[in-house]
């Protein structure tokens, strides 16, 4: 087709730039944006059916024959940002988001099976949502330490979904979520944020300790309905692929923390929390997943798996009922026999994962521990200081390990 006079000079401005045909959604606003030829994706490309490959994809024969515009003009009165020089800009972008939201280990957003995990409470109810690719939002709250996270992360790992974990914070605003500018190389590239990440691949989305967020998760409020999500600063509406979904975990029911334990939680808006339709309730696991847990994690012995999975069920009824504050997680479980694996010692095992607690806590979750194990118990009676120095350590401190 034979061009008019504004859009040969923005096909000149995108070889002057190193695109070739096709070119992405990204690569357009980009040259739009260091040009100021257009203020948005030109509706001449973005919208021409002939022109579309693929979603975000767009061809543009034109690129063969143009003229590459070495300095391209901007409009008058319009910020100076950045040329991409080559779309290996977007690439190096796209890449470093990947990267960035796994932390750098791995090149796929696919969490890895974890063989030490036991299946139990709501997996399968999860397992169902997540296979059936259907939006259906789902809030997760519980106690910390008894395997919200991890269960949704293994749901993904099982069906080989992408998980793009988002774990929220008082200051998690618009820009971390849905995306924004980036300098990459020197350039100034568009990268969008986890959430529209996820909506575009059809991911699931984890929002991960969402009671912690303040009111700028509420630019979500589109995406939990479902309906696709406008992103201002590029002029894109961003519209959910099938098996796109919600998941988010927290401490409490959103209603805040009024025993201070998680400290930082805050009251979110109902609006928010009424586009869950779902809450699931995580308790801790009962004595004999706990027992399951501890075994795949490496404990072999018989009678200190009984008497750890009693200990904390004691302990827990306690909690419900009032008696003390602490509590012990399943998490703290399986630390201990990390450590036990490591010293082979128990009274040691338990004691450096009780260090966290007071004094007066570390004692009396002791305590009750050696009521059940007599051998701990007679072990602890009778062993005596190795030497001077061992002495004086148990002397002056109730808890020497």
């Amino acid at each position: 087709m034979s061009l008019k006079t504004r859009q040969q000079k923005y096909v000149d401005a995108l070889a002057g730039a190193g695109m070739t045909s096709p070119v992405t959604r990204q690569e357009l606003v980009a040259v739009c944006e260091s040009t100021g030829i257009y203020a948005c994706p030109p509706s001449w490309i973005t919208q021409d059916s002939d022109r579309l490959v693929e979603r975000g994809l767009y061809n543009i024969p034109e690129l063969s024959s143009a003229t590459p515009a070495t300095t391209p003009a901007p409009v008058q009165g319009a910020a100076p940002v950045a040329v991409v020089s080559a779309p290996a800009a977007v690439q190096t972008a796209t890449a470093a988001m990947t990267l960035g939201m796994t932390g750098g280990e791995r090149a796929t957003l696919t969490p890895p099976r974890f063989d030490g995990y036991v299946a139990w409470g709501h997996f399968s109810d999860i397992e169902k949502i997540v296979r059936s690719k259907r939006f259906y939002p789902i809030f997760v709250t519980g106690l910390s330490g008894n395997g919200k996270t991890l269960m949704v992360e293994q749901v993904c790992a099982k069906l080989k979904r992408e998980c793009y974990r988002v774990n929220i914070t008082r200051q998690t605003d618009e820009d971390d979520l849905l995306g924004g500018f980036r300098l990459i190389n020197g350039n100034t590239v568009w990268v969008d944020g986890p959430v529209v990440a996820a909506m575009k691949n059809g991911g699931v989305l984890l929002l991960d300790e969402i009671d912690l967020g303040s009111a700028n998760m509420m630019c979500l409020q589109p995406v939990l309905e479902g309906k696709g999500v406008f992103l201002k600063k590029i002029g894109e509406w961003v519209t959910p692929a099938a098996g796109f979904t919600v998941f988010a975990t927290a401490n409490t029911k959103g209603k805040g923390s009024d025993d201070g334990r998680f400290v930082g939680t805050g009251i979110m808006n109902e609006a928010m929390l009424d586009r869950f339709p779902v809450t699931f309730e995580q308790p801790y696991a009962n004595k004999s997943t706990e027992k399951k847990i501890l075994t795949k994690a490496g404990l072999d012995d018989a009678d200190f798996l009984t008497h750890l999975t009693e200990w904390s069920d004691s302990v827990r009824r306690g909690f419900y009922a009032g008696a003390t504050d602490e509590i012990i997680s399943t998490r703290r479980l399986v630390d201990i026999a990390n450590a036990y694996a490591i010293f082979n010692d128990k009274a040691k095992a338990i004691a450096l994962c009780l260090a966290r607690f007071d004094d007066e806590t570390k004692a009396s979750f002791m305590a009750l521990y050696e009521k059940l194990d007599a051998d701990l118990r007679a072990g602890t009676d009778e062993e005596p200081a190795a030497d001077e120095e061992t002495a004086e350590s148990t002397t002056s401190d109730p808890c020497p390990f």
